[in-house]
């Protein structure tokens, strides 16, 4: 379906995943995050053996495939929590640590057909990297598209390579441009990854990556918060001095100078993070929850009479 956005906009309004989720299965419908025992080519010596400068050695997993529990196993041991706190109808099997094309594709056909053989599983959302998509990889997704519902999620960061370079992609802005341009092609969804407070960047360079992704009518974004994470390059850096994170009030006042520069259909998966406590180094406001951060956006939203798309078009701010 195509995204739709209600009329007229309204300050505080945006176009929130939940709702655009319920518009298509008639019900409540809820992430199940999977771990396939993926690895990264930013990982394992292809590109870097360093990873992204914010990454940990768990790349947003869980560990549940190193502990031998399959795909069937971690969706079963989800499902009936999910199902009593959050009143879930049905689900969308996320496949979320490392890069979830990154294997043969034999292997991910086993996989992401596993996940949509079980009960109440309505579709896969696929986190990976927009330089991990063949054309092998891509037809198997135009075959995955054409029975269920499929959102694939490409991690971007940042619309400036200098950032890119900076935090150790490994791939640049043009790689994002033309996966997200053969995927949509297909008539697959693509959601983007992006981080606001990353080292270096003005308010303007993230405006700027909001202008680039409706450009290119993106049709999700993930929004996540830059956090400090133990163990990390960005650790280091944190402790050499060379950088500062963001405080709470910049991040919100980033997050909605983003959402007024995206295109009203474009949904919004996301708006913060969810860092492990024992693994956070800074901010400290990052554990202080979620709930009342997005309340606080919205209210932000309401006080400058602002809405998703307002200044949609409008040349970035300099800052």
């Amino acid at each position: 379906m195509e995204n739709k956005a209600p009329k007229p906009l309204t300050p505080g309004w945006y176009q929130d995943f939940g709702s655009y989720l319920k518009e298509i299965f008639g019900c409540r419908v809820h992430k199940i995050s999977l771990d396939a025992g993926f690895s990264c080519p930013n990982r394992d010596g292809t590109l870097s053996q360093k990873g992204c400068i914010y990454c940990n050695e768990r790349g947003s997993g869980t560990g549940a495939w190193a502990r031998g529990i399959p795909i069937a196993g971690q969706i079963e041991a989800a499902r009936g929590f999910l199902e009593k706190r959050y009143k879930a109808k049905k689900f969308l099997a996320y496949f979320q640590s490392f890069s979830n094309t990154y294997a043969p594709v034999t292997r991910l056909e086993q996989v992401f057909e596993e996940a949509l053989s079980q009960e109440k599983i309505c579709g896969l959302c696929i986190g990976t990297r927009p330089d991990c998509v063949p054309d092998e990889v891509l037809c198997l997704l135009d075959s995955l598209n054409k029975k269920t519902f499929l959102m694939m999620e490409y991690g971007l960061q940042s619309a400036c390579d200098k950032t890119l370079a900076l935090i150790n992609r490994g791939h640049n802005l043009k790689d994002f441009e033309q996966a997200a341009k053969k995927t949509k092609a297909l008539g697959i969804r693509v959601c983007a990854h992006v981080i606001l407070g990353l080292p270096g960047e003005s308010r303007s360079d993230m405006q700027h990556t909001a202008d680039f992704l409706g450009s290119l009518n993106i049709d999700a974004v993930k929004i996540h918060a830059l956090y400090v994470v133990k163990g990390t390059g960005m650790e280091e850096l944190y402790k050499d001095g060379g950088y500062k994170p963001l405080c709470r009030d910049e991040f919100v006042d980033a997050v909605c100078e983003f959402l007024e520069r995206l295109p009203a259909n474009t949904v919004i998966e996301r708006m913060t993070g969810d860092p492990h406590p024992q693994e956070l180094a800074a901010p400290s406001w990052a554990l202080g929850g979620k709930a009342q951060l997005l309340a606080d956006i919205r209210q932000a939203m309401v006080d400058r009479k602002t809405w998703q798309s307002r200044l949609l078009g409008k040349k970035a701010d300099l800052g």
